[in-house]
């Protein structure tokens, strides 16, 4: 009875896209935006675990995003609307956080683990003379590969960073953090999961020296002078490296496009 109802629902959501796309209408978007409402929910309760937001106010925002998804999505490339949908929820979810300025709460158990994590990568590094996957980190840890990234990416998260910090480029001019990451149409969930990941991914691909540099600049919010003091190197070798780094992530991160 279940399956039924569900595949019930799909049909109409199915039906309402087909007729938005071909006559959009407020009465068409807001019985979409009722039937999906469950998505909303459903991002919204996560972060509310994350932040000290009201729910009614992430359900709102999320709202946002879900309309934003049904003016955008297209029947025709064959994708779920629910797998659609959500990056844009989550992504609008996020950029209100964002430009709030909140800082997410990170269990103690996690901060432990995170803390933890920094003598075992550390030591798994010299055993194998390379970056450590996430399954040894995870393995090392007695945790499983996806709790382990869900703590990193709580990490990353921790202290919001503005997609629109400039970056300087002694060649081509300016260029921001946000442009790293796909998706020109939609900026507002660019650092979504999913895309969080990638980032990760790309970062553990470089040679060491560069992914700490970056790490320094973007996720630790460090001067380009303090990362030098830092890691005992000149300025001008951090600037180098940031270009080298940031290169070599757009064309990881392209190709994982691709």
């Amino acid at each position: 009875m279940h399956t039924t109802a569900t595949n019930e629902l799909k049909h109409e959501i199915s039906q309402l896209l087909r007729e938005y796309e071909q006559n959009p209408s407020e009465r068409l978007r807001n019985q979409l935006v009722k039937l999906n409402f469950g998505l909303v929910r459903k991002e919204a309760h996560y972060w509310i675990n994350q932040c000290h937001e009201s729910y009614d106010d992430l359900l709102q925002v999320g709202c946002l995003g879900l309309i934003r998804a049904i003016e955008r999505f297209e029947l025709s490339k064959g994708h779920a609307f629910s797998s659609y949908a959500m990056p844009y929820i989550r992504g609008e979810i996020q950029h209100y956080l964002r430009d709030k300025g909140v800082t997410m709460r990170i269990p103690r158990r996690w901060l432990a683990l995170q803390q933890q994590a920094i003598g075992v990568s550390r030591s798994l590094r010299e055993k194998y003379n390379r970056q450590p996957t996430d399954s040894e980190i995870a393995a090392a840890l007695e945790i499983s590969v996806s709790e382990w990234q869900e703590i990193k990416l709580a990490w990353v998260n921790r202290s919001p960073l503005s997609l629109d910090v400039p970056i300087q480029d002694g060649e081509e001019g300016a260029t921001s953090l946000g442009e790293l990451v796909p998706d020109p149409h939609y900026r507002s969930f660019q650092l979504a999961q999913e895309d969080q990941m990638r980032l990760q991914q790309a970062l553990v691909q470089l040679e060491n020296r560069t992914r700490e540099v970056l790490e320094c600049v973007f996720l630790q919010d460090l001067t380009q002078k303090q990362v030098a003091a830092h890691l005992g190197i000149s300025v001008v070798t951090v600037s180098r490296r940031v270009k080298k780094g940031l290169d070599l992530l757009k064309n990881l991160m392209g190709a994982a496009e691709d």
